[in-house]
């Protein structure tokens, strides 16, 4: 969710900062905006609703130019997407910022700031930390001091870029609740919500701490705790390519995403597994030792990630005979919670900075697990630094909103797991030989699955007109359909649900009728037969029905058959994913939807 970018230079930082706003036009936004101080012209702004493109439109026609800046993309929370709510916010032409995250107290605070005379020209909840910044000003004329006096007085979460006319030479980041890194240049600094916008202009970054505030001039960062208590961080180097963002022959970041599934698996699987086993190294030195004292699993995660951790559940339980409770973050945070002896607290997210899962981990730390691990893709996020343990899935960057190669390494990492932690269940001895063997097949698995782009993406025409889907699956193809179900509506924005097959009965059977699809996963294991019956009652009804399966059925009326390779059982939720991430993708191409960036979603989302 939004995004801010800060520079401070000897040179113009004008195309700086809109190359960094364009980097993070995957996290999702509704309003673009920017501030500069030049040391002749004072302080000059430019916002409005819509794409940064617009944005960069208005800077190209302007005369802007500044030495130092701030700006951002919003992603709508308090008042509608609008270029009066759009940020930078100003206080008397003098104080500017750029805030992500939410201010809890902000109704406290306009009430206290409209008797001390302050207006309010948005309905932003941010507009009341400009203002209080302004009016703590006046007794602190240090812009370091002044905001050290405001964030006291601060309730929720946020990351805050701040500028003023009177000290056009230095910036303040300030880091609560929501990620901000500060980049290090030569004769100019930096600070960003992601490092992947500075990567155009440097590779050395700062990763601040919850509650540091830094001070950051052309030629100096300095950074103070919330206590005031002036640290050093360390510098760490990032290797990522400033290239990341280039789609290549793909029409859209989804679509090259997906087809980057088989390399990003080979990647995650690259020094984890040994000829038949997997290695004792795999998730860190310090592993081992904890996971022989696991007795219990708690798995806690949101949206894509969640159906992730519904799958792990059917592989841990059954491999390991360890007991597993899976709980979406948001919900988790806030009931009382009985923890088991010896229970490991197991996070997943794509970025490391997932608002409900970061604070679900921070509660888990203070109620007596065992011990934490994070599975994420981002190394530097706050997630991994702040976890006991820590599997990096080495996806790469993923810029479209709606998950899908963060979401197949997921589970390659959470079948890695299961087979870490499978080695206290005598029953299973044998079998790892056997699951390493089909592992290591997946990258060419999905590769064949991929063949069938052109045929999925024929299917998607039946799609266009239907405003219903639903999804059918059983054991742990039922998360899948659920994950299947929640690609189609974020993109397509088609109503898509996803059920356990022999739930059709118990409600979702009286929705079937000629105008509902109904998408089935149908693997050859156990579950099958009962499988079939299900089928044959949505038939009955007049539904009509795609299947995907990789056993020999004939496709009579009503019934398209699309045929997947043989897999092991085990795998079938990894492989099976992805046909339902092909048809979701191909029907929003269909219906002309904004595919990379879905209306009223966000890649990372940083607020509750």
């Amino acid at each position: 969710m939004c995004g801010i970018v800060g520079a401070v230079s000897y040179r113009g930082v004008e195309r700086i900062l809109i190359d960094g706003l364009k980097r993070l036009e995957y996290r999702g936004y509704d309003s673009a905006g920017l501030a500069l101080i030049d040391r002749t012209k004072g302080l000059q702004r430019l916002r409005t609703q819509g794409k940064v493109q617009n944005l960069e439109t208005l800077l190209n026609q302007s005369s802007l130019q500044g030495h130092m800046g701030i700006a951002h993309t919003r992603w709508a929370t308090h008042g509608i997407p609008s270029e009066q709510n759009a940020h930078p916010l100003m206080s008397h032409d003098e104080l500017v910022i750029v805030h992500n995250g939410i201010i809890e107290n902000h109704e406290e605070l306009k009430n206290f700031l409209l008797k001390e005379g302050y207006q309010f020209f948005s309905d932003t909840d941010s507009e009341t930390v400009v203002h209080l910044l302004h009016y703590h000003s006046k007794q602190y004329p240090d812009l370091l001091k002044a905001t050290q006096q405001t964030v006291k007085q601060l309730e929720g979460s946020y990351a805050l870029g701040i500028a003023s006319i009177h000290q056009p030479e230095r910036l303040i980041a300030v880091c609560h609740g929501c990620p901000l890194v500060v980049g290090k240049g030569m004769g100019e600094n930096f600070f960003a919500s992601d490092p992947l916008a500075l990567l155009s202009v440097t590779k050395e970054f700062i990763f601040l701490e919850e509650g540091d505030i830094a001070d950051i001039s052309c030629d100096q960062i300095h950074i103070y705790t919330a206590e005031d208590i002036h640290v050093e961080r360390p510098t760490r180097i990032l290797e990522l390519q400033s290239d990341f963002a280039d789609r290549g022959e793909y029409r859209h970041y989804m679509c090259k995403e997906i087809f980057e599934q088989p390399q990003a698996i080979i990647r995650l699987l690259e020094g984890r597994l040994g000829r038949n086993t997997l290695l004792d190294s795999a998730f860190g030195l310090k592993a081992n030792e904890i996971f022989a004292r696991v007795q219990h699993v708690q798995l806690v995660a949101c949206g894509t990630s969640y159906h992730a951790a519904m799958v792990a559940r059917y592989w841990l339980e059954a491999l390991t005979g360890i007991p597993c409770s899976v709980e979406i973050a948001s919900e988790f945070r806030y009931r009382k919670t009985v923890v088991p002896a010896n229970s490991l607290f197991i996070t997943l997210s794509q970025s490391g900075e997932t608002a409900d899962t970061l604070a679900a981990l921070r509660l888990a730390k203070k109620i007596g697990f065992l011990s934490s691990l994070a599975i994420c893709n981002a190394p530097e996020s706050s997630l991994v630094r702040e976890s006991d343990l820590h599997f990096m899935m080495r996806a790469g960057p993923e810029i479209g909103v709606a998950s899908t190669k963060a979401f197949t390494a997921q589970l390659t990492a959470l079948l890695l797991l299961t087979l870490e932690l499978s080695h206290q269940n005598p029953s299973f001895l044998g079998t790892e030989k056997h699951l390493v063997t089909e592992i290591k097949k997946l990258p060419k698995q999905i590769e064949s699955v991929l063949h069938i782009n052109k045929a999925i993406a024929k299917l998607a025409e039946n799609f266009v007109d239907k405003e219903h889907a639903l999804f059918l699956g059983r054991g742990a193809l039922y998360p899948i359909a659920l994950e299947g179900a929640l690609k189609l509506k974020e993109i397509s924005y088609i109503h898509a649900e996803g059920y356990p097959a022999g739930e059709l009965k118990h409600g979702p059977l009286a929705l079937v009728d000629k105008n509902m699809p109904v998408i089935v996963i149908a693997p050859n294991d156990d579950l099958l037969e009962k499988l079939k019956s299900n089928l044959q009652e949505v038939r009955a009804r007049g539904g009509e029905l795609y299947v995907f399966t990789d056993t020999v059925q004939t496709a009579d009326p009503g019934i398209h058959i699309i045929n997947m390779p043989s897999v092991d059982p085990i795998l079938a939720p990894i492989l099976y994913t992805i046909p339902l991430q092909l048809l979701a993708y191909h029907v929003a191409v269909l219906k002309g939807t904004d595919i990379d960036q879905p209306r009223n979603l966000a890649k990372s989302v940083t607020v509750e």
